[in-house]
């Protein structure tokens, strides 16, 4: 995610994971309490939906998560089929010419503070993918159903607890945690996905925010939207 030592990453995972409120952390969070503001964008799921279905006409010509990301090859590219990505924004840089095309959803992100990502995922029909960890815990990961497929729904396991995604239906977990996604649909699923930043006391917050604002803004973020402005990847 960002161009820190991992050992770099693991001290300062452990130092924030001193702050967290509670032990053990839940794998998934009650949205509600966490960031409220993330319900409004759970009530706007028809009109998300139909521009996630527009793009999804021409999902073989957006780009996959590793070709925006090259530290996804061992994630993404470890198992067949495709996992398109189309990001509305991606730490504080906001690509234009994508966002044009996702008017509503756009709007509905508008009121969501501590934002740090927001972008559609969509997996070709089988696509699965494998166990794997966040590297950060300094985020939380909110995703939106927008479609799954009614044979054999498609599941994420995140720390040991499944959960089978419905359209229209939200959940928000601890990226930082083991999960994987397991799908044996014949059709594409499509999720919202929107990272926040975990709250934290001020001191940690303020640690957070140094990492997330200047080291993965600038090592992680800047390369995916030159990527995407550029047009070196088709969006």
């Amino acid at each position: 995610m960002m161009s820190i030592t991992r050992a770099g990453l693991r001290a300062v995972n452990r130092l924030l994971l001193t702050y967290t409120a509670t032990r053990p952390r839940p794998a998934y969070c009650e949205i509600p309490s966490v960031c409220p503001e993330l319900e409004r964008v759970t009530a706007a799921w028809p009109a998300i939906r139909d521009e996630a279905l527009a793009l999804a006409e021409e999902s073989d010509r957006l780009p996959t998560y590793q070709e925006l990301d090259r530290a996804q090859s061992r994630i993404a590219g470890s198992t067949p089929k495709r996992w398109s990505v189309f990001f509305l924004e991606v730490f504080g840089f906001k690509p234009e010419k994508n966002r044009s095309r996702c008017p509503a959803t756009c709007a509905a992100l508008e009121g969501v503070p501590n934002m740090l990502q927001a972008f559609f995922s969509i997996l070709d029909a089988g696509k699965s993918i494998p166990e794997h960890e966040g590297p950060y815990v300094g985020y939380l990961r909110y995703h939106l159903g927008l479609v799954v497929p009614d044979d054999h729904p498609p599941t994420i396991t995140v720390n040991g607890e499944t959960y089978a995604w419905r359209e229209g239906d939200a959940i928000l977990f601890d990226d930082n945690y083991p999960h994987r996604v397991d799908n044996q649909s014949s059709q594409v699923r499509i999720v919202l996905i929107v990272d926040i930043r975990r709250p934290l006391p001020p001191v940690a917050d303020l640690v957070n925010r140094v990492v997330t604002d200047v080291f993965a803004r600038w090592a992680y973020a800047y390369g995916i939207y030159r990527k995407i402005s550029s047009g070196q990847v088709a969006a």
